[in-house]
Formats: C-alpha cells, sequence, structure tokens
C-alpha cells in the first residue's frame, strides 16, 4: 500500500461517526440498578466475582443474563471472564434471554452413594412426581451429611433422614433457612481459656521455635488428604519473602466426608485460634477461609464468631481473617483450585512447579491448610504432642477422624487410634452393622478412595497403610491427572448382595464422572454414558461429544483423564474406576479398547471399558 493511499485511509477513519452504543450486550438499566442495590457499598474487586454472583443468586434464585452484564459492568470485567465463571459452579442458575427461569422454590436431594444406599432415589422419584410446578426438584451430590441419610435441602434447610412428609411439610412452612446450630460462641469460649494460648504466643511466653518443635513432636500432619507433616509446611512457608497469605480449606465434597462439618457444628473457635497460631509462627496477616457452600448453617455461624473476635480481639494487630464462600464445584477440594476460586476465577488446578507454598493466593507464598489440621494446634500446644502421640494402634501414632455412614448402628465422626482397622472401628466404635445386614465392603478413603470387601477389614487404617493395595486412604491424584485431593479418613460401609454392588458400583462411577466431567472444560467435548447388561458387566463409554474438536487435540485431552497407564502420579480415569473399585480386591475384570470414529467427517477418538463383576453370570 503507498503512503497515499496509507494517508487517505487515515483521513477516512477520523471522518467515521462514533459508534451509538458499544460492541455486544448492553447494558439493561434496571438490572444495573439492582446489582448496585445488591453490592451496596462493598468493593468491586476482581477476587469478590463469586460472592457478588451468590448475592444475586440469592436475591432472586438464578442469575439472569442482564444482571450478568450489569455485574460485569459494575466490576469493570469483561462479560466473557464473569459468564464462564458463573457457569462453571454448580450452584449458579444461569438465565440466557428467553429461557424460563427455575421456580422460587428448589429441593435439592443428595443422591451420592450413602444417600443412595438409604433411599434416595425412590424419595426423589416420590418428590418429582408430588411437588408440582412451583418447586424444582434437583439431584446433587454428596451435602455433607452422609450420617443422617438420606438428606433432602428445602431452599438453605437441610432434612436429615428425608422422606416424603418431612420434605413436603418444610415445604408448605416455608421452612427454607438454615438449621439452627448451637456451637460454643466466643463469650464462652473466652471464659473458659479461649484464645490465652494465642496470647501467649503473642506476648512471647511461647517462641516460634518452642511452637513448630511442638508441631514436629506431635506428628500433626494434613488432613485433607496429602498428609504433608504441619510442622514442616509452617517452615517452608515462613522461608518464604513476605507478605505471606494462609488458606483454609473447607471445601469436604467427598462423598462420604463430614468431619470438619462436625468439629466446626460445635466448637469453630477452637478452629480460629489454631488458624491465629500458625499465621503468628509463620508470619503471616491475613487469612481466607474457603467454606463450601453446602454448610450455610456454619457460614452464618462463622460469619457472626469472627465478627465478636475482631470487635474484642485478644491482640494487638489481629490478622485480617476473610470468610469466601464456595458454589458447589467439587474440583475446589483440591489446594490451587480453591486458591482460584477464591482469587474470583474458575476453580480449575493449577499446574506445579511453582507450589502454592511459593506462589500462591494473589501470587504470595501461601499457608495452606484444612481446617482440621489447625483444629488441633491449641490442644498440642496447651497439652503437649503427647496428646497425640500417646495413641494409635498397628505400629501407627496419633489420632484420626473417621467419618463413618452407612449400615452400622452408630454412623457419624469417630475420633479413634490412628492404625485402628474397619472391624475395630465398626465394633467398638459404631455399635456393629445394623439388624438384618452384613459387612461386605468398604471404602476407606471416601466415595473416591475405590473399594475394599470385609475380608481386608483387617487392615491397618492411616497415612500410607493402604498403598500396596492400590487404595490410597488419603489419596491424590497429582500433577498430570485430574487433580483431585481425596479427603482422608472418610469410611462408607455396606452390605452385599448382587444388586447392592451393582448399585454402588453404578453410582460410585457416576460419582467420578461428575467430579471429573461436570462444570469443566472436558464436558464440553465428552460424553461418558454408564449402563448395565443382563450378564452383571458394567460398561463404561467415553467418547467425543462432536463437538468439532480434532483427533490430534482430543487425544491429547483424553490422555490425562482416560489413560489406563499404570502410572500413580497421572492415573486416568479408566485405572481410577477399574483397578480400584473392582479388579485388583474383588477379583473382577477389566476389558478396555480405544474408539475411533468420524462425525461429519472429523476423527475422533474415544475409550470403552467394560467391567465384568466378580458374580458376572
Amino acid at each position: 500500500m503507498s503512503e497515499q493511499q496509507i494517508s487517505a485511509r487515515k483521513q477516512g477513519n477520523k471522518l467515521k461517526l462514533p459508534r451509538a452504543v458499544g460492541k455486544g450486550r448492553q447494558v439493561d438499566p434496571k438490572a444495573l440498578a439492582e446489582v448496585q442495590a445488591l453490592l451496596g457499598d462493598e468493593s468491586r474487586q476482581k477476587d469478590l466475582l463469586i460472592e457478588h454472583l451468590h448475592k444475586i443468586q440469592d436475591a432472586y434464585q438464578h442469575i439472569s443474563a442482564p444482571h450478568l452484564v450489569a455485574l460485569a459492568r459494575e466490576m469493570k470485567l469483561s462479560k466473557a471472564e464473569v459468564y464462564e465463571v458463573a457457569t462453571f459452579y454448580h450452584h449458579f442458575d444461569i438465565i440466557k434471554e428467553n429461557e424460563t427461569p427455575p421456580p422460587a422454590l428448589t429441593v435439592r436431594v443428595c443422591e451420592s452413594l450413602t444417600c443412595d444406599m438409604m433411599g434416595a432415589q425412590g424419595l426423589i422419584d416420590s418428590l418429582e412426581d408430588g411437588m408440582g410446578d412451583d418447586v424444582r426438584v434437583q439431584r446433587v451430590p454428596c451435602i455433607g451429611r452422609c450420617d443422617k441419610a438420606p438428606v433432602a435441602v428445602v431452599g438453605m434447610n437441610p432434612i436429615e433422614h428425608a422422606d416424603v412428609a418431612k420434605v413436603e411439610q418444610a415445604v408448605a412452612a416455608k421452612a427454607i433457612e438454615p438449621e439452627q446450630i448451637t456451637p460454643i460462641e466466643f463469650d464462652a469460649y473466652v471464659e473458659n481459656g479461649g484464645y490465652e494460648t494465642y496470647r501467649a504466643c503473642m506476648n512471647g511466653t511461647y517462641s516460634i521455635d518452642k511452637v513448630l518443635d511442638s508441631m514436629d513432636d506431635s506428628g500433626l500432619r494434613g488432613l485433607g488428604g496429602a498428609g504433608f507433616p504441619a510442622g514442616r509446611k509452617w517452615r517452608i512457608v515462613r522461608d518464604q519473602p513476605d507478605p505471606k497469605l494462609m488458606a483454609i480449606n473447607i471445601d469436604e465434597g467427598e462423598p462420604g466426608t463430614f468431619k470438619d462439618k462436625y468439629y466446626l457444628d460445635r466448637d469453630p473457635h477452637c478452629f480460629l485460634e489454631g488458624a491465629l497460631i500458625a499465621a503468628w509462627a509463620v508470619g503471616i496477616n491475613e487469612i481466607y477461609i474457603y467454606l463450601r457452600d453446602e454448610y450455610a448453617a456454619i457460614r452464618e455461624s462463622l460469619t457472626v464468631e469472627i465478627a465478636k473476635l475482631k470487635a474484642n480481639s485478644p491482640v494487638e494487630n489481629l490478622p485480617t481473617i476473610h470468610l469466601r464462600r464456595g458454589a458447589g464445584a467439587y474440583i475446589c477440594g483440591e489446594e490451587s483450585a480453591m486458591i482460584e476460586s477464591i482469587e474470583g476465577k474458575r476453580g480449575m488446578p493449577r499446574l506445579r512447579p511453582p507450589f502454592v507454598a511459593q506462589v500462591g493466593l494473589f501470587g504470595r507464598p501461601t499457608l495452606e491448610h484444612n481446617m482440621e489440621s489447625v483444629y488441633w494446634v491449641r490442644d498440642i500446644l496447651e497439652k503437649g504432642p503427647q496428646c497425640l502421640t500417646d495413641h494409635g494402634r498397628n505400629g501407627r501414632v496419633g489420632l484420626r477422624s473417621f467419618s463413618v455412614s452407612g449400615r452400622v448402628n452408630k454412623p457419624g465422626v469417630h475420633l479413634a487410634p490412628a492404625g485402628i482397622t474397619m472391624q475395630e472401628l465398626i465394633d467398638e466404635y459404631c455399635g456393629g452393622m445394623t439388624e438384618g445386614h452384613t459387612f461386605y465392603g468398604y471404602f476407606p478413603g471416601g466415595a473416591s478412595g475405590g473399594i475394599l470387601p470385609a475380608s481386608m477389614g483387617n487392615i491397618p487404617l492411616d497415612f500410607d497403610t493402604l498403598n500396596e493395595y492400590s487404595n490410597l486412604i488419603t489419596t491424590a491424584l497429582k500433577e498430570q491427572s485430574v487433580h483431585l485431593i481425596i479427603t482422608g479418613d472418610e469410611n462408607i460401609i455396606f452390605e452385599g448382595n448382587k444388586e447392592n454392588f451393582i448399585q454402588v458400583m453404578i453410582n460410585t462411577i457416576n460419582n467420578a464422572k461428575e467430579a471429573v466431567c461436570k462444570k469443566s472444560d472436558i464436558e464440553k467435548i465428552i460424553l461418558i454414558d454408564v449402563k448395565q447388561n443382563e450378564h452383571h458387566v458394567i460398561e463404561i463409554n467415553l467418547t467425543d461429544s462432536g463437538g468439532g474438536v480434532s483427533e490430534e487435540i482430543t487425544q491429547k485431552i483424553f490422555e490425562p483423564y482416560f489413560s489406563t497407564k499404570e502410572d500413580r502420579n497421572g492415573t486416568g480415569l479408566g485405572l481410577f474406576i477399574a483397578r480400584k473399585y473392582v479388579v485388583n480386591e474383588f477379583k473382577g475384570s477389566i476389558g478396555t479398547s480405544n474408539v475411533h470414529f468420524e462425525y461429519e467427517g472429523e476423527k475422533y477418538f474415544g475409550a470403552n471399558f467394560k467391567i465384568s463383576l466378580p458374580f458376572s453370570e
């Protein structure tokens, strides 16, 4: 193009009239006013995006397209970014133009393993037939109340041991608020010596070295899945450059897990004091608490109790405590996915290195812990490391909080010696099996940790004791794999016959399917179909959904998720399902095959797994 042509084009551009309106969907003034009213004088900073999405969802029981556009304008974010984040999380109902919003009231019924065993499917069918058009009945994954199965949630009100009559009564009475819990409140906690240990740390009675040594001597480890020694983690983060942050993960979404809820229902300040002591020892001035959305009553309780703590601070310069609300994403149990969510993003795990201890929340070194890990800190300092080390069985040391659900007389959270066996746990803590039921098998690490038969009920339950059985009680599918952190010490117990075992298998595989694919990019291109044939063979088909993705790209996506290579640091879903659930322990068999097929002229890749159960005909 000549200089003369370039000059003419520039002159032409100057003569163009400005665009009357901006590109894309325009902001609706009414929606903008509504969003501004909901946000009030709260900050519009980017990391509060999920918090503000919750405000809209809570107010309208859905999030309309005009509200999404208005929120993007108000927070000075792109519409695409707000939409991608909102559609990632299960608890946001995004309604596009010309779509009908859901009914104002939703009844959520848990269909995870224990609830399924206790009749959730029949409950769901009855509610779907009888609730009418003004109530939505929604099937949902585990909501953390497995010991009270089956469970339905009316609005935010959990109905434990639910049946149709209880749910209908709550709907009729418009009983939709969270349940009432009675934890130890701030004043009572302080009257019984609460925060004295934290004060002793701050005034020099305890030295940092003494506290770190006590953590080491106690053997306290991460109790959210990875089992990393707490004292060592504190030292690593302490040596990182300032400013440092702390993130506490209470997004216990693994089916069968409810130990964090158990402790927070009762003594939240013991947890808060432990977190403050950890922050002091490591040199941290800001603490972020990430709480799963299903724990609405605990969220209300923590909001009130943290406010009391701030108003009556036991020390000067109390660290800032932020309470952040999850939004229904199983993957956010993984530490880096949680960090992404706290930052207001989709909860997608990060590649490592760097590790979160070096580059974590907002790019800063971050001390990440499970709630229970810091819950024990006060006891360790006040009673000495022996409060943990004096306990243990079968060569193991410490105490473990076991979430037990299923066919036992006393389901619930049981604090028992590390190394206890499943049979001992049932007999000594759970009151035995319920009448008419026989112990057949159990999940020693939650529904994603694999199944063991009753014949292996004498294996000590603790970190690393199940590795040789291809089953990790605190499994972590790490690095190049699905990035699921399976929270430890859950035990789901079931009785056995052909029909029960098949139902357990299908429910568990569907849980894995939801965990891996739901609300993620992979959901867009992969169809997962699980079915049972007349010979008791469960067939799992994984295929491209015909979304226009080439074979090369599809293989790259399939390989880390669906590989059957026996690589514990890169376990794919095929191995994850087959080896853990059936082949090794229950002596079933698996056949696998890759599937190449064409769709509208394009080639695609998939996989087929046929799992033959041990009693296949």
